[in-house]
């Protein structure tokens, strides 16, 4: 399954917070940082932690692409 994080990064943009600042007050590590940077699969509990600190839904900033055949 295909995730994108851009939302999220467009909302940090928005609160003016960055990434690096961000990682750290939530508490996440600088490979889960990078993997959300690269669009890749984190866990529940991330997310939940990054919605809690903006006070958003999972919708806002996780998008689920549709599944590419090759």
């Amino acid at each position: 399954m295909d995730v994108s994080y851009n939302k999220l990064f467009k909302l940090l943009i928005d609160k003016e917070l960055k990434k690096t600042e961000f990682a750290k007050c939530i508490g996440i590590s600088a490979s889960t940082l990078a993997k959300l940077s690269k669009n890749e699969n984190v866990s529940m509990d991330v997310i939940v932690r990054i919605c809690r600190e903006l006070n958003c839904s999972i919708d806002d900033i996780v998008e689920v692409l549709p599944e590419t055949r090759e």
